[in-house]
């Protein structure tokens, strides 16, 4: 693709050169359901100080209005990425904003 060294710009060599740091996140720590598992919210937090939670179920967010507050949060959030970008679940269950909202049953 890129013949010589010298003929890439700075930038591209930049993205070239930390393509693996950045490939995005490892299937270990990910959840089939979607999102990160336990292992993976505790790899960011080890890695990068990010104190990352785990979703709140319709059944958690009646025990405690500060979940149910953060639920309603993000259901708003995601269901309106999900119009904004015509997704439809039923069509495409496997799409990463389908898989949050079940998750958070939204």
């Amino acid at each position: 693709m890129y013949n010589d060294i010298f003929s890439l710009t700075i930038d591209t060599f930049f993205k070239l050169a930390m393509a693996d740091k950045y490939a995005g996140v490892k299937k270990e720590y990910q959840s089939r359901a979607g999102g990160l598992n336990e292992k993976g919210r505790a790899y960011f937090k080890r890695t990068q100080g990010a104190n990352l939670k785990p979703p709140v179920t319709s059944n958690q967010a009646k025990k405690s209005p500060s979940d149910a507050n953060r639920r309603k949060s993000f259901c708003a959030r995601m269901g309106g990425m999900k119009s904004d970008h015509n997704i439809d679940c039923r069509n495409n269950p496997d799409k990463a904003i389908c898989k949050a909202l079940n998750r958070w049953d939204c």
